[in-house]
């Protein structure tokens, strides 16, 4: 005889048949902190709650290190900022390596005043000797990071590390010096090697070129006047402060100081192709080259990282397989990024502190906000 359920029975049941299914939905999300929607403005392009998720995921995942300062512009406009405690909009942050993109920026002057040419040796005198084999470097190997110099970045223990020792050990006081004696470990132009002592040579070049002969102080304030003037000014960075050596050269490769919205205003005068309110400071040309990929890596371009595969196992510093491939960043040491999407409108700056360890955790969170503009 079958087995007949009673209405009291099924009544029952079925509250938890109904729990049930629930659970086996997509959990709900936590509703947000307070204060994580304030960094947000009423209209930033996409849904304002999916942003403020994002943006709060920085501060406050575990696995990402310390962020400091978020700004997010779309279409010119403020769609999201937040900073940390103790951090504001005239805190000025050392750009680590996005500092190289600037130096870029400052030789592409150079190049379009007709005081330097792409494809020349530049003026390094020390290569210019008779017999010397890197007279043969072009300025366009070394803004492409393939001079073919000797180079170790980030070598093993840390005080061999050629970056630590021109920095704070044996190059400290003359760090272009240093740089440029060292010997060919390759020909110049066959291999990519990331180098931070590649743009102090750069810096060492706008130096000749900007005061030929001059002392240190003479070489330090005419590469700070023309930055002023070329790129500060018309950028309207005021806070915009380079670092430089004893022997006056700008350390072109590491120490730029800027405050979060100076820097997204360097990252929307790279959205602009070179332009600022309306006026083109360097040629357009100059912005496509520094975006096309270096012969020797598909990922980075002339001081500048691009949205594409490496063809490396080992070096993965954006994220070509969810992201444009337009995508640019300037890309600083302990998780300093300035993201630039053109395609997508959209300038985002992340300033912090994240180890090496979870900066693959910490670029998956930056493309979550990428993703959030279509």
């Amino acid at each position: 005889m079958p087995l007949r359920l009673r209405p009291s029975f099924l009544a029952a049941l079925l509250p938890s048949v109904l729990l049930a299914s629930c659970h086996n939905g997509p959990a709900a999300e936590p509703p947000l902190p307070p204060g994580a929607l304030k960094a947000v403005v009423a209209e930033p392009g996409t849904n304002r709650q999916k942003l403020a998720r994002a943006v709060d995921a920085l501060f406050t995942r575990k696995d990402l290190g310390e962020t400091r300062a978020v700004i997010v512009l779309h279409d010119g406009k403020l769609a999201a900022a937040r900073y940390a405690p103790r951090y504001n909009g005239h805190t000025k942050f050392l750009g680590w390596s996005m500092s190289k993109t600037l130096t870029g920026v400052l030789i592409g002057l150079l190049v379009s005043d007709g005081r330097l040419r792409l494809d020349d040796a530049p003026p390094v005198p020390r290569w210019q000797r008779a017999g010397d084999p890197r007279a043969e470097i072009t300025l366009r190997q070394l803004l492409q990071m393939r001079s073919g110099l000797r180079h170790h970045e980030k070598a093993e223990p840390v005080y061999t590390s050629s970056e630590v020792r021109m920095m704070v050990l044996d190059g400290r006081d003359d760090m272009a010096g240093w740089a440029e004696a060292q010997p060919l470990d390759h020909e110049p132009g066959r291999q990519f090697e990331y180098s931070t002592a590649t743009p102090v040579i750069l810096s060492d070049i706008a130096a000749r070129v900007l005061a030929p002969g001059g002392s240190p102080d003479q070489r330090r304030a005419a590469v700070d006047e023309f930055i002023r003037t070329r790129i500060a000014g018309p950028l309207k960075m005021a806070s915009l402060t380079p670092e430089y050596d004893r022997a006056g050269t700008m350390i072109g490769g590491s120490m730029v100081w800027a405050t979060a919205p100076d820097w997204a205003r360097f990252g929307e005068f790279l959205r602009h192709k070179g332009s600022a309110g309306g006026v083109q400071l360097v040629p357009k040309a100059w912005i496509d080259f520094m975006e096309t990929p270096s012969p020797r890596s598909p990922d980075y371009g002339a001081m500048l990282w691009l949205n594409r595969a490496s063809g490396n196992k080992d070096r993965k510093v954006l994220f070509p397989e969810r992201g444009p491939r337009t995508l640019v960043a300037a890309v600083g040491h302990l998780g300093q990024y300035i993201l630039v999407a053109p395609d997508q409108h959209l300038t985002v700056v992340r300033l912090g502190k994240t180890d090496q360890d979870d900066r693959p955790a910490l670029v998956g969170a930056l493309a979550d906000i990428v993703a959030l503009y279509r």
